[in-house]
């Protein structure tokens, strides 16, 4: 394949770094340029815990929502937590598309 390819932002829960793991590799297999989290709080990284870090990386993580053409939600069994409904509204009023791995998640 040459020419653009699709830039997609994973977001979701760090609790599912696995599924994080997975729907990256899938999309890059299927030609897209994939942007992930950097550290996964929920999954170990305790370096976000720390003062200051984690606002960081939420605002960091909105830059990298600037930088996408589509969000991709990794939300296994329709979970999605605050952080990642703020991230899908934030990218919806930027004019992204949202795509889900589970449907649109439990409300």
């Amino acid at each position: 394949m040459t020419g653009k390819y699709k830039v997609v932002t994973l977001c979701g829960s760090t609790r599912f770094k696995e599924e994080f793991i997975e729907a990256q590799k899938r999309l890059t297999l299927e030609g897209c340029i994939v942007i992930s989290v950097g550290l996964f709080g929920h999954s170990g990284d305790d370096d976000v815990w720390k003062p200051g870090v984690k606002e960081m990386l939420d605002d960091m993580h909105l830059r990298k929502i600037d930088m996408a053409d589509e969000v991709f939600v990794v939300n296994p069994g329709g979970y999605i937590g605050e952080s990642t409904r703020r991230e899908i509204a934030y990218a919806r009023q930027n004019g992204k598309s949202v795509t889900f791995l589970c449907g649109e998640g439990a409300e």
